[in-house]
């Protein structure tokens, strides 16, 4: 007998050892994997095969005053890819029997066909695909995700899925769209390719509008990137954006900015605005500018011409000017209509300054009401120096000039007074009364006329009704000049209408107009002034009970440098909105008044 079966117990101890040595092995990587390196690995496998997704938050809705929509989201998809596993290996699908078509078979498809098929769908080569899969792969080797395209359309994400590339993922992507085009492009703006708001609306109003991306993350399959039923993670909610109100009605704007636009190409002129503002409200139809941006490809149209120049282009308003000071005189109780002086070619003040009117002319016998008609320079200048600099400047501020409006709109101008009389040299002291020497915005001169024709009373400008359910409260604006100078001043501005050297270009049969129009330089920033006029015409009607303000500017037309240029627009636009609205006929004439002594 041997030592070893002399010794059964050794040969058991021995294996107990063993046993306990491998059990103890087995104990200790256990503990290791599920208590002191669980988290670690738990968050590494995990990494592995969860997917992170944003959920975006569309963007909310812009529409006019009647709830035609200018601006929506439309659904959109961003197609990625997994680099890793592109480059693992061929792909397996089923495709129809060579030998026969009833059956089935099972093919192996390598990568520069899966490319080929992909850029076949979204516009790129096999090869362009499969260098976006390297690009990736050479900054991280485990690289996951790469873009290969953005916001293509429902039929293009449609025809992504049928090809059934497992490693390509397509992702749903809100995208901005307005579906009247470039009806009020310039005041809507738009957004960049990758949602952010750039210009107009778009961005003065992106509080409101933006919507609030959400995130979720779920679990895939390694080899195939299927997600795992009921692994699906919430990690914040979307949120929509609001819908934004505005005060436009878009079937005017259309209409006002085919008007514009066709005066434009006639007169050969650089660009005009069109302004169309309630009398009583303050609220603003239609914003025209010509030339006009679509917002779906803003880049056609050059970066100058995006904006709306109503707001952003500031200019010597002329003679439409005058009836603003003609106001602050008959309020201040220094004039009246019928007020009477003797008109020169050229006025020489005490002060030193120089002033003349654009024609030459004898010595003229007017009335206040004559001034406005015959738009003498010399004339509104005796006039306006029964007024301090200071009261003019008051009234200036209270009219609402030298300050962008309550609209606030991207990149809008206040104008310029010069800081007031402090800043006015002799020339400007007196060039101030008749619109020369401080420069204003389109709206803002609309928004002078439409303190005239609202009893004295300036509302605040309006170009947005409200965000969602919020709809602030109507105004009641300020008092600029009392009822009866308000009235005295819209009389005599219905006779510049009547008698004026425009008569027979501008009637709207029916309707009783008060109107006034200006010719003059726009500043270049440094200075100086551009070349060419500007040509304008501001009004409201019924004069007699007025509804509806309109303003025109029309930049340099070189076939027609004068404000009958202007005229056409403002007749057309005016005719077209009382119209639209349905406006009550004038009832009796308007008031005869003097124009000379």
């Amino acid at each position: 007998m041997n030592g070893t079966s002399r010794h059964p117990m050794r040969r058991i101890l021995l294996a107990a050892v063993v046993l306990v040595a491998l059990v103890g092995v087995f104990v200790v990587r256990l503990v290791d994997l599920q208590v002191v390196r669980a988290a670690e690995l738990s968050e590494e496998a995990e990494g592995r095969r969860s997917t992170s997704v944003t959920v975006y938050g569309a963007r909310g809705d812009i529409v006019d005053r009647n709830g035609t929509v200018l601006a929506d989201t439309v659904m959109r998809y961003d197609i990625a890819v997994s680099p890793k596993n592109a480059n693992a290996g061929p792909i397996t699908r089923e495709e129809p029997d060579p030998d026969d078509p009833s059956k089935t078979v099972q093919v192996d498809v390598p990568l520069e066909q899966s490319a080929a098929e992909l850029g076949a769908v979204i516009g790129l080569t096999g090869e362009q695909v499969q260098q976006i899969i390297a690009d990736s792969l050479a900054e991280n080797a485990e690289s996951d995700f790469a873009y290969v395209a953005k916001l293509v359309d429902t039929d293009t994400y449609e025809r992504v899925k049928e090809l059934d590339i497992p490693w390509v993922v397509p992702w749903e992507h809100p995208s901005r769209y307005y579906p009247n085009g470039a009806v009020g492009g310039n005041l809507i703006g738009f957004v960049d390719p990758d949602g952010n708001a750039v210009a107009g609306l778009e961005y003065s109003e992106d509080e409101c509008l933006a919507g609030q991306d959400g995130a979720y993350s779920y679990l895939h399959s390694l080899e195939d990137w299927v997600q795992i039923p009921g692994t699906e993670v919430v990690h914040e909610q979307a949120h929509d954006g609001g819908t934004l109100k505005l005060t436009i009605d878009s079937d005017l704007q259309w209409m006002v900015q085919r008007i514009a636009e066709a005066q434009v190409q006639a007169v050969g002129a650089d660009w005009a605005t069109v302004t169309v503002m309630e009398a009583k409200t303050g609220r603003l139809l239609a914003v025209a500018d010509v030339p006009t941006v679509d917002p779906n490809a803003p880049s056609a149209t050059d970066s100058a011409n995006r904006g709306s120049r109503a707001f952003t282009a500031p200019f010597e308003p002329g003679s439409t000017f005058k009836a603003l000071t003609a106001a602050s005189v008959i309020d201040a109780g220094k004039a009246d209509p019928v007020s009477q002086i003797v008109a020169p070619y050229r006025y020489l003040p005490p002060n030193g300054a120089n002033i003349n009117d654009s024609g030459f002319h004898g010595d003229e016998r007017l009335t206040l009401t004559g001034v406005l008609i015959e738009s003498s320079n010399t004339g509104m200048s005796q006039f306006g120096e029964r007024l301090s600099d200071q009261e003019r400047y008051d009234d200036m501020l209270a009219f609402g000039l030298g300050e962008r409006t309550e609209v606030g709109f991207p990149g809008e101008e206040p104008g310029d007074l010069h800081g007031g009389p402090e800043g006015w040299d002799n020339q400007t002291k007196y060039a101030t009364m008749f619109g020369q020497g401080l420069t204003t915005t389109a709206v803002q001169i609309a928004s002078v006329y439409q303190t005239i024709a609202n009893g004295g009373v300036r509302m605040p400008v309006r170009l947005v009704d409200g965000c969602g359910d919020d709809t602030p409260a109507q105004s009641e604006g300020e008092r600029v000049i009392s009822a009866a100078a308000s009235q005295q001043t819209s009389a005599m501005l219905e006779r510049v209408y009547l008698e004026g050297w425009l008569a027979d270009k501008w009637e709207i049969p029916g309707y009783r107009v008060a109107a006034k129009t200006g010719t003059a330089q726009v500043p270049d920033g440094n200075g100086g002034y551009l070349s060419g006029y500007l040509v304008s015409v501001s009004g409201f009607a019924p004069a007699d009970d007025p509804q509806f303000v309109v303003s025109v500017s029309i930049m340099n037309p070189v076939k027609m440098n004068s404000s009958a240029a202007s005229a056409p627009v403002f007749q057309q636009v005016m005719s077209q909105v009382l119209k639209k609205y349905r406006t009550v006929p004038s009832g009796a004439p308007a008031p005869e008044l003097p124009a000379t002594w």
